[in-house]
């Protein structure tokens, strides 16, 4: 059976097979029997191939790693837990901010601590020349899930869509910037995502809690781990569904 997730991976990356073979140091044929009949790497080339195309494992090849395994390793993926998301180091979030180079990705209703950060606009603008792909998703402060979050809390059914406009104008510097995008949504947040290349902090939110009175996760990516590929997926099925941020003169 054809593997089309690997195929479609390679497209994705602008990558041939033969580019691949060298890159890890097959034959171009076995990478051509990998693609054309399904079969599997071993675990060495597996490691090597998730990491060159940024999947993981268990997306490329289901069958690889059994269920036991993979639950393990996903396990390994948590760095650290933070009991609040305040609690989480401040140089934490400034070195992994600072080493990221191609993805640094933020989905939030407000996220209106980062704008703390002395020279942020400035970092986040630097490296979209450089070439990271930058998307902030911010909350759609008409959308009922942001009322009814904003009242949840107990600070009335407004005040949420305040600071969203609050976070909006500061942030309005990067519009047009290329390599930085700025959507809004209007979906129940679960969860706010900071993704910075492989490592990524998670902050589920805890009903009557502000986000900054909830848990943090800190999460890197492993080649064979799913739960740094499931908040990832996560923050690519909200964005796709999020509009362009259109701004008031």
């Amino acid at each position: 059976m054809t593997n089309e997730r690997l195929r479609d991976a390679l497209l994705s990356r602008g990558l041939t097979p033969d580019q691949l073979a060298e890159r890890i140091a097959v034959d171009p044929k076995t990478v051509e029997r990998w693609i054309t009949k399904g079969r599997t790497p071993y675990a060495k080339s597996r490691h090597k191939i998730a990491a060159i195309l940024q999947e993981s494992e268990s997306y490329l090849w289901p069958d690889a790693l059994s269920e036991a395994k993979a639950s393990e390793v996903s396990n390994s993926e948590i760095v650290k837990v933070y009991a609040h998301r305040n609690s989480v180091p401040a140089d934490l979030w400034d070195k992994l901010l600072a080493q990221a180079t191609t993805y640094v990705d933020m989905l939030v209703y407000v996220g209106m601590f980062m704008t703390e950060k002395p020279g942020l606009l400035e970092l986040l603008r630097s490296k979209a020349e450089a070439g990271a792909r930058i998307r902030l998703l911010f909350g759609d402060r008409d959308a009922p899930a942001v009322i009814q979050r904003s009242t949840d809390e107990g600070i009335g059914p407004h005040t949420i869509s305040a600071k969203i406009d609050h976070a909006l104008a500061y942030f309005r510097k990067l519009d047009g910037v290329p390599g930085i995008e700025i959507r809004t949504h209007g979906t129940v947040l679960y969860n706010s995502i900071f993704r910075f290349d492989d490592e990524m902090i998670v902050n589920p939110h805890v009903y009557g809690k502000m986000a900054a009175h909830a848990p943090a996760l800190h999460l890197r990516r492993l080649s064979a781990g799913d739960l740094f590929t499931t908040y990832a997926d996560s923050f690519t099925a909200v964005w796709e569904h999020a509009q362009p941020h259109k701004w008031e003169d």
